[in-house]
């Protein structure tokens, strides 16, 4: 009887920790590069995207079209934040693909990038008809719960013109085709702003070789569009969170404005996630 008893006791402990498995509060957000221009002038923005990020508190949020004074101004906002990434011309005076981070919540071990083009390693490259620089930014993280786990994290802007269609398919099978090298078997959080339809041959690739957080998640508030141009109204998705390894318990397109303006042209994506029951496993000799 004693044995039933304790084994009982062992497989009621393994139930809840499966059910503490730690979570992940992600997000993805075109922030709109900075302007001095009205109306929509980063310093009318920047505390709306401040009051939003501080509502959401995600751990991580992969932005895109940001410039270092936005990066330096969030961070001053929002003290628990840290952010990092080189821009597309491999310094810090164009739009960056800049990681934010909770230091408390998440170490960086490794960090990198490459960019979308037929010579991925070269900076500021570009290829397939682009009229601009595109990259992918990426870290290797280790939560800091208890059990530590680690992931990998991609944040990337695909090209935006109607004629790049080819150049986003081709850039999305650049980075599917790149991911195994540098997550080494880890789960994979792609973040970014497609600017390609669910439709398009881009989504195509990557939802074949990564789940689409919104489509998995259960629980999904906001609605599905993303680009909305300042006016509240979207008329199109084109950000996305892609993941494998991990899955969406919840996803939202958070549409938070105060009065007339809005913190960009684009609403974020932000969603919860866990670990998937083997990925959540520790390494052999991890913590």
């Amino acid at each position: 009887m004693n044995t039933i008893v304790c084994r009982h006791a062992v497989l009621t402990l393994a139930a809840l920790l499966a059910g503490c498995a730690p979570s992940l509060r992600v997000m993805t957000f075109n922030v709109r590069y900075a302007s001095d221009e009205a109306p929509n002038a980063w310093s009318e923005r920047r505390p709306v995207m401040i009051g939003l990020i501080q509502h959401l508190h995600p751990d991580l949020i992969g932005t895109q079209e940001l410039l270092q004074r936005q990066g330096d101004d969030l961070v001053a906002g929002l003290p628990h934040y840290r952010w990092f990434g080189r821009d597309r011309r491999g310094g810090h005076t164009d739009e960056h693909m800049g990681i934010f981070y909770r230091p408390d919540r998440l170490r960086i071990v490794e960090h990198g990038d490459f960019w979308l083009s037929e010579t991925p390693e070269v900076i500021g490259s570009m290829s397939w008809g682009t009229d601009l620089a595109r990259m992918a930014n990426w870290a290797i993280f280790e939560t800091r719960h208890q059990p530590s786990r680690r992931f990998l994290f991609v944040d990337t802007h695909l090209p935006h013109r109607d004629q790049d269609a080819d150049a986003r398919r081709r850039a999305a099978d650049l980075i599917v085709a790149r991911l195994p090298r540098i997550a080494k078997g880890l789960p994979v959080i792609l973040a970014g702003d497609m600017n390609a339809i669910p439709s398009s041959s881009a989504y195509a690739t990557l939802s074949a070789a990564l789940s689409d957080a919104r489509e998995q998640a259960k629980i999904r508030r906001g609605p599905e569009n993303t680009f909305h141009d300042f006016t509240g109204i979207p008329d199109r998705r084109i950000d996305y969170l892609f993941l494998r390894g991990v899955h969406a318990t919840e996803v939202e397109t958070s549409t938070i404005h105060q009065g007339a303006t809005y913190p960009s042209d684009h609403f974020p994506v932000w969603a919860k996630l866990k670990f998937d029951r083997k990925a959540s496993e520790p390494p052999a000799g991890g913590k």
